[in-house]
Parts: structure tokens; C-alpha cells; sequence
């Protein structure tokens, strides 16, 4: 997909952050909208943004952990905009917990999210994207998906299946010769709101001290803008990039990913313990 004007692109957790970001950048490129969120006001925020571009914009309440939610959207789009031409897999949220301590509810909550909701809205699509004739999928990983992180046990399993579940789909597409394609995006520090509206378990405390603060500390080290980071994604499409790194942040991590485990791992778990202490 080397033009967005004219095209069809829908994007998950449009209300804030990358997903606005995204439907503004698309907008003002010409391509028409459907987006989604549980956050109704926030939604409704992004869709005054992109109108004044001559562009059609639908938007949907929708929890991208419900299955049939998110394929009943995607068919709500292909009828109201005639067709589909991309699909931006962006909702998320985080957690911070110890496994030990960790909930299943907890854990069950944001793999809904992370994991389930790129499921769904790849598979709720795909079909709909091949029968466009030009399609491409976008699926929000993290640079947690390249390293592990202590307290980020869900975080990262959900970002690592992402990973691994979009790699193996791109392969797919490529055997088939499909007139579709499929993208892994790794954001590094982005200035979001994600960090402040975690999940945070009384056992982060163990680990980095008062949660807030926390917090407050991993935000000064995002760096980059969503803008910034839409900007480069759809860069991304339009190369047909299989792995986008967003931010100078994310390569730093991707070369410290291709270090020996036992080095950076060791790094990490010194690091919290001396900050415990």
C-alpha cells in the first residue's frame, strides 16, 4: 500500500495517543476512517479532529477483548464504507505486577486486550482486506516484545505473541501471494497516557518502590510524540517494513535484545534490587 488517499483504514483504541495520532495523520492524507475505543468521549474528541478533510468517518464503541464485538465492527465497516483497505491493531493497556502476586483477573484483563484484541481484529478483517485487492494489517507489539522486564510479566507476554503471532502471518501472506500485508510495530517511549492508566498491584512496590512514582519515572523516558510514532508507521506501511522500530529508544532496546540473555537480564535484575534497597 503505497497511497492512503481514497483508502479505507480502521484503527482499535482511536480515542488517545498513537490511535489519534493515526486517524488525524490518515485524515489529513485523504483516506476515510473507522474508528473505535471504549472511550466514547475520547473518541468523540478524535473524530472532531480529522473532520474538515474531506474524508468519511464512522466510529464504534467497541472492546476489542469481545470477539464478536470486534467482527461485528468489522462488518459494520465494509457496509458503511463499501470496503477495507487497513487495519491498525493499536488498543493496549498495561500492568504492573509480580507473577507471584499477580491476579488471573488481572492477567486475563490485559491478554484480552494485548493478545485476544490483535487476534480478533486480524482475523475479523483479514478476510475483508483480501477481498479489497490491496490490504495491510498493523500490529501493535512494544519494545516489549523484544526484552523482558521485571513487574512486565503480562506486558510481555502479550507484546512477545504479538510478535510472534504477526511474523508468522506475514510468512503466511507471502506463501499464498496474497495482495496483503502484515507489519510488527515496536514503540519505544511514547507519550501516551498508558503508564498512568495501568493496573498497578501493591507488589510493584517490592520491586521499584511507590507505584505512582514509578510511574511518573517510566513517563520522563518517553521521548517520542505520537505524531512522531504515526508518522513512522505509516512510513512503514508504505515500505511494506515486516518490523517498524518507533523511536530512537526502540532500535537502542532491539540491539540490546540480540545480547546473550543472561547479560541484559542480569543488568535488569541488579538495577531493581539496588533501587529496592
Amino acid at each position: 500500500m503505497k497511497e492512503f488517499r481514497g483508502r479505507v483504514a480502521a484503527i482499535t483504541g482511536a480515542g488517545s495517543g498513537i490511535g489519534r495520532a493515526l486517524a488525524n495523520a490518515l485524515a489529513r492524507q485523504g483516506a476515510h476512517l473507522a474508528l473505535s475505543d471504549i472511550d466514547d468521549t475520547g473518541l468523540a474528541e478524535t473524530v472532531a479532529q480529522c473532520e474538515g478533510f474531506g474524508v468519511k468517518i464512522t466510529s464504534d464503541h467497541v472492546d476489542v477483548a469481545d470477539r464478536d464485538a470486534v467482527y461485528a465492527w468489522a462488518d459494520r465497516v465494509v457496509a458503511e464504507h463499501g470496503t477495507v483497505n487497513l487495519i491498525i491493531n493499536n488498543a493496549g493497556v498495561a500492568l504492573g505486577a509480580t507473577v507471584e502476586s499477580m491476579s488471573y483477573e488481572d492477567f486475563e484483563w490485559l491478554m484480552g486486550i494485548n493478545f485476544w484484541g490483535v487476534v480478533y481484529g486480524t482475523k475479523a478483517f483479514l478476510p475483508h482486506l483480501k477481498q479489497s485487492g490491496e490490504g495491510h494489517i498493523v500490529n501493535l507489539s512494544s519494545v516489549f516484545g523484544l526484552i523482558s522486564v521485571p513487574s512486565q510479566s503480562a506486558y510481555n507476554a502479550a507484546k512477545f505473541a504479538v510478535r510472534g503471532f504477526t511474523d508468522s502471518l506475514r510468512m503466511e501472506l507471502e506463501i499464498e501471494g496474497a495482495r496483503v500485508s502484515v507489519t510488527t510495530v515496536h514503540p519505544g517511549g511514547i507519550k501516551t497516557n498508558i503508564a498512568r492508566n495501568a493496573r498497578m498491584d501493591p507488589s510493584v512496590r517490592d520491586l521499584a518502590g511507590d507505584p505512582e512514582q514509578a510511574a511518573r519515572d517510566f513517563e520522563r523516558a518517553f521521548i517520542t510524540s505520537p505524531d512522531k510514532a504515526a508518522a513512522q508507521i505509516l512510513t512503514a506501511v508504505r515500505r511494506d517494513r515486516r518490523r517498524a522500530l518507533i523511536g530512537p529508544d526502540a532500535k537502542a532496546i532491539d540491539l540490546v535484545s540480540r545480547l546473550p540473555a543472561s547479560l541484559y537480564q542480569t543488568v535488569l535484575a541488579k538495577g531493581a534490587a539496588a533501587r529496592r534497597r
